[in-house]
């Protein structure tokens, strides 16, 4: 395949300002002179992490309550990395906040981003095992739901309407890949 050059931006605007993210518009030339616009979220966080906790061989979820579709999502426990912290320290904090465990072992399965088209925001994705209590203070407006569902049952977690935030798929096919329960 081979290398295109990389676009040109020639103008960055800042259209809004929010504590998350910023709006920004972009003026771009391709290399073949083709100028456009693009508008963007660039985000204030230092990217999140999204974590796989495994325990007596089920998957632990949580079920909350998802503003950005309007109703309670089951997905994998996650959080915005904290300034001076590392995505490690972030999935250790993140464990002991929303399900009650801390991950002796964590894995970077792989890092992926949202809408890279128009958002500069990245989540690592992360496997932790050999789990033991322990409790944490987090942020969150109401008390979690915490799920453990059956690795075996996984097409089931698939299919289940709750279940449909993309990363959460990710992480889920990534998961069962590194434990080969899938090719």
């Amino acid at each position: 395949m081979k290398k295109k050059k990389t676009p040109v931006i020639l103008t960055k605007k800042e259209l809004a300002n929010t504590r998350i993210f910023t709006v920004e518009s972009l003026d771009i030339v391709y290399g073949n002179e083709t100028q456009v616009q693009f508008e963007r979220l660039v985000s204030s966080v230092h990217g999140a992490v999204l974590i796989v906790p495994i325990m007596d061989d089920c998957l632990v979820l949580i079920r909350e309550y998802a503003a950005g579709v309007e109703r309670y999502e089951l997905g994998f426990p996650k959080g915005k990395i904290d300034p001076g912290e590392t995505w490690e320290q972030a999935v250790l904090r993140e464990s002991q906040e929303e399900i009650g465990f801390l991950p002796a072992e964590i894995a970077l399965m792989d890092s992926v981003t949202l809408a890279a088209g128009y958002m500069s925001h990245h989540t690592h994705l992360v496997l932790a095992t050999d789990l033991s209590p322990s409790e944490a203070e987090g942020d969150e407006p109401e008390p979690l739901e915490v799920v453990h569902w059956p690795i075996k049952d996984w097409p089931a977690l698939l299919a289940h309407p709750e279940f449909s935030e993309g990363r959460a798929y990710a992480a889920l096919m990534l998961t069962l890949q590194h434990l080969n329960h899938i090719g």
